[in-house]
């Protein structure tokens, strides 16, 4: 079993800062990608961005230059830097993790933490 523990999210003013984190643990033989997706009020699931074994990055246009994500391979931990935050920002935010397991290839979401971004 492998699970993601979310932190850091909250409430900010628009220009603001908020660091977020996703924590993995359980049985797992590696980290194939973790990343971050949002999901606002009536709208789908996006990808934020996307930080591969390899280090390779990824992120939503609309996030370029704003958001940095990075990881602590020693604590399988991934962060969401994010800074210049406006109200599009607002969502929640999933933490999701790639695996290989004995059993494949698994993908594992959190449970979600909720930015919000006042004007």
């Amino acid at each position: 079993q492998v699970q993601l523990v979310e932190s850091g999210g909250g409430l900010v003013q628009a220009g603001g800062s908020l660091t977020l984190s996703c924590a993995a643990s359980g049985r797992f033989l590696s980290i194939v990608t973790m990343g971050w997706y949002r999901q606002a009020p009536g709208k789908q699931r996006d990808l934020v961005a996307l930080i591969a074994n390899g280090g390779s990055t990824n992120y939503a246009e609309s996030v370029k230059g704003r958001f940095t994500i990075s990881r602590d391979a020693s604590k399988n931990t991934v962060y969401l830097q994010m800074n210049s935050l406006n109200s599009q920002d607002t969502a929640v935010y999933y933490c999701n993790g790639r695996f290989g397991t004995l059993l494949g290839s698994r993908d594992v979401w959190g449970q979600g933490t909720q930015v919000t971004v006042s004007s």
